[in-house]
């Protein structure tokens, strides 16, 4: 530490030296960037913390007298303007200040580099810094949508991974928003992350391999559909136009497939399988507890369907379970909605097919046991059909596009009912009277 800090010295003592062979003097008067001119009034000294050590800077000073403020073209010149750290200080602070808490950061900086600062200098300026990237990420964001960004080469396939997880906040930040715990006051604040990457081989087993250094992300605090603008021009900065199949990976939450359906239609859409095994185990440790071999057989035997793709199996398993307590059913509905959500359109069908139109209908078709087989539950022991108003719920939770995905994912495009005019499909005829709540036959 000696040796560093009698070095950190000589450094400092050679940049100050150098800093004062140019004062900053611009002749008796400069442009004060207004359109008026400030004249010089003297030299000024400020103390500026450096990467090496704290330097003295002698710097001219001229005033405007019209606009009633000084100008140092000097500070403009090193990018200290209003600032007391040089630019590579503020850079070390951002870097700390982003990854970790602002006075961890402030003692790993003291601590590696042998910069004293306060923590809420790192704050302030890891949030300054933090403004002017977003600054920057707006206007480039505003270009992909006016369509002024260059794309590059094509690529077979390209990711859009999305998922959101809970950040601690200060009561300041979370004021009035609603809380989950008995208090009724939310402690975090959920950031929404995102990468995009690209996929253009397989490995020795046939599975797909992500292109090394491909990876780009971003991420904010903000609302859904902003953040969907974010993903979305990201992905054509990355040139998602040009990609010949898009693929969207998410944990099964129904935000992150509003942002595909709407920015990405025709994408793929997987419930990635890290996050399908997580709400499998997690809800095999709520219903049989953590750790016991009940639970480990049960998550394994569910993860295995998951592996091999067998989602309808996977959600009668599900279906088959019947929790004692309100919390275990809330969790069986909750994950069961991660995989399900065309077993409900298929069952509003099914119940449209054989002339059951009317949304109510569904209260005496939940337990019809031909129902039952047609959704592939146990017409004798399997839990009972979703209720009218989980339908009902289902029906209004959802747009066009959801609709759509569902429809294209269960029926023959080229299908024609009875009395439907030319060019309609079966497909177009429940999706208007789903999405109209036309329940006439």
């Amino acid at each position: 530490m000696a040796i560093r800090s009698s070095m950190h010295h000589v450094g400092g003592v050679l940049l100050e030296r150098v800093l004062a062979e140019d004062p900053g003097y611009r002749g008796p008067s400069v442009d004060c960037g207004q359109g008026h001119q400030a004249g010089f009034v003297e030299y000024r000294c400020k103390r500026l913390v450096s990467v090496l050590s704290d330097v003295q800077l002698r710097r001219a000073y001229y005033h405007c007298a019209a606009c009633a403020r000084g100008v140092i073209p000097r500070d403009s010149e090193l990018d200290i303007v209003s600032t007391t750290f040089s630019p590579g200080v503020r850079r070390l602070m951002a870097r700390v200040g982003r990854k970790e808490p602002f006075d961890e950061g402030r003692l790993d900086l003291q601590e590696l580099a042998g910069i004293v600062v306060k923590t809420k200098q790192v704050e302030r300026v890891s949030e300054a810094i933090g403004a002017q990237i977003e600054d920057v990420a707006r206007r480039e964001r505003r270009a992909a949508l006016a369509g002024k960004v260059v794309l590059l080469h094509a690529v077979p396939k390209m990711y859009v991974a999305i998922d959101g997880t809970g950040v601690p906040m200060t009561p300041r930040e979370t004021q009035g928003r609603p809380g989950k715990d008995e208090t009724g006051q939310a402690k975090t604040r959920e950031a929404k992350l995102g990468c995009v990457f690209t996929q253009t081989r397989l490995d020795h087993k046939g599975r797909p391999v992500r292109d090394e250094g491909s990876t780009s992300y971003v991420g904010a605090i903000e609302a859904a559909q902003e953040f969907g603008q974010r993903i979305f021009t990201e992905a054509i900065r990355r040139s998602s136009r040009r990609a010949e199949q898009m693929i969207v990976l998410g944990d099964g939450a129904a935000w992150i497939w509003n942002i595909a359906d709407e920015h990405f239609p025709g994408a793929i859409q997987i419930v990635d399988l890290y996050h399908a095994r997580e709400h499998v185990s997690d809800l095999a440790k709520l219903l049989y507890a953590r750790g016991t071999p009940k639970a480990t057989a049960w998550a394994e035997a569910r993860i295995r369907e998951l592996d091999a793709g067998d989602i309808e199996t996977l959600v009668g398993n599900l279906a088959r379970l019947r929790p004692s307590t309100t919390t275990g059913k809330d969790e069986v509905r909750k994950t069961s909605g991660y995989f399900e959500s065309e077993e409900l359109f298929a069952q509003r069908v099914f119940g449209i097919a054989c002339g059951y139109a009317h949304g109510n209908d569904a209260a005496r078709l939940a337990e019809d046991p031909i129902h039952m087989m047609l959704l592939g539950r146990d017409p004798v022991d399997g839990e009972a059909l979703a209720s009218q108003p989980t339908l009902s719920r289902f029906e209004n939770a959802v747009g066009r596009r959801e609709l759509a995905r569902s429809v294209s994912r269960l029926s023959c495009p080229h299908a024609r009912p009875a009395g439907a005019l030319p060019g309609q499909t079966w497909k177009s005829r429940v999706l208007r009277r789903m999405a109209t709540g036309d329940d006439a036959a």
